[in-house]
């Protein structure tokens, strides 16, 4: 991949003898992936040599760091309070915040965003111990912690399919977790997803998605489900939702998020809606982006203490 020269580090002080020195950056990733996501191969070199290091390793020490960038964290959604724990501890060196983290990590959050009037695919909720009940036409099950479509599927009237549907709800129940109901948005079949990367609160750019779920197909239990990705220009529409979409967040919490992704499908009318928010953990598609990398970059410095 051919990346734009990296931008210069801001430096964090004078290093022994004067000489000005890159702030040392930690990129969280899991066991499945010590050397971090393909696509974030970029990333070192853009923030100075940043290195890779396991969010649960013991014997990982994150004191020397200045930063902390949460990346291929994708296996804490069976553990989240002790992923949560572990980002609680970092304090400010932490990116994106830790409040970020424990609201962006359960997709209730939705609802949230839907009260506050952004346009959002509506969502309702299965707790633990309620009943499930299949609603008409076309729909996706998932659980509220996840990543990936991982324990996700998508369902239809079809004879077998609400029992099929009442099972996975079980399953999610059976974690400790919460299952989430949605309809199946029409349009995706079409015109796939569109993905709207923001670093600190700034458009950076989007690619597009194919469609993921096929009725009759069960679940992913893989880290991510394969997915057809290619760039694409984003629409004025589309751009100012996701404008609104981190502008509610910077608001509620204070700050823009260093790094955003906006999943965004069509309604029926053609308008853009969200589908989903990543605030933790996205895959940020720096192969569709030459520059995104330095973007990136850029926003994560922005956060070194003093600035």
């Amino acid at each position: 991949m051919s990346l734009e020269p990296p931008v210069p580090a801001t430096v964090t002080g004078p290093a022994p003898g004067g000489a000005a020195t890159e702030p040392r950056v930690a990129l969280a990733t899991c066991r499945l992936f010590p050397d971090g996501d393909a696509d974030d191969v970029a990333l070192p070199a853009a923030l100075g040599g940043a290195e890779f290091v396991v969010w649960d390793d013991p014997r990982a020490d994150w004191e020397p760091y200045d930063l902390v960038v949460v990346r291929s964290t994708w296996d804490y959604q069976l553990r989240r309070d002790e992923f949560l724990a572990w980002a609680g501890r970092l304090g400010p060196k932490l990116v994106n915040s830790s409040e970020l983290l424990a609201w962006n990590t359960d997709k209730r959050y939705l609802r949230q965003l839907a009260a506050a009037g952004l346009p959002v695919v509506p969502t309702a909720l299965v707790e633990p111990g309620e009943a499930f009940v299949a609603p008409v036409g076309e729909y996706v099950v998932k659980p509220t912690v996840s990543a990936g479509s991982r324990d996700t599927a998508r369902f239809t009237e079809a004879p077998g399919d609400a029992v099929r549907a009442a099972a996975l709800v079980q399953g999610i129940h059976a974690s400790g977790r919460t299952a989430m109901v949605q309809p199946y948005v029409a349009s995706v079949d079409t015109r796939g997803e569109t993905a709207m990367l923001l670093f600190d609160g700034r458009f950076s750019h989007a690619i597009h998605k194919g469609a993921l779920l096929s009725p009759g197909q069960e679940p992913t239990q893989e880290f991510f489900a394969p997915e057809t990705i290619e760039a694409r220009t984003a629409t004025a529409a589309e751009r100012e939702v996701a404008d609104r979409v981190v502008g509610w967040v910077s608001q509620h919490f204070g700050a823009a998020p260093a790094y955003a992704r906006v999943d965004l499908v069509e309604d029926a009318g053609g308008e853009p809606i969200v589908l989903e928010l990543e605030l933790t953990e996205p895959s940020l598609f720096f192969a569709y982006a030459p520059e995104g990398p330095a973007r990136f970059a850029d926003a994560v410095r922005r956060r070194l203490p003093g600035r």
